[in-house]
């Protein structure tokens, strides 16, 4: 199987500085995916929840370390589904201010 798009994997780790003050820090890494497409199933799934699929990617299972943020050409979103099969992971996202 060829995987023939580039995308960030995003993790926020929260520290906590002088008076408890919070930093959100996201550490991004870049793994190979399919882009898919979002089925009108998913969609509508989705919808019944209040979401909004825009995307859907897969990628091998052995990259993927629990990320909830994901960034393709730039664009960032928010992971809402996470399905593994054996060796490969399908990430469904939306992209982040889909539901404002």
């Amino acid at each position: 199987m060829r995987f023939n798009d580039v995308i960030d994997l995003g993790a926020d780790t929260t520290t906590y500085g002088d008076f408890g003050v919070p930093t959100v820090t996201t550490t991004w890494t870049t793994v190979m995916a399919n882009r898919m497409s979002v089925s009108a199933r998913e969609f509508y799934n989705a919808a019944l929840t209040g979401l909004r699929p825009s995307a859907m990617f897969q990628i091998r299972t052995i990259e993927y370390g629990g990320q909830r943020k994901l960034k393709h050409n730039n664009e960032e979103m928010n992971i809402i589904r996470v399905e593994t099969k054996g060796d490969f992971t399908v990430l469904v996202c939306e992209k982040v201010g889909a539901n404002a």
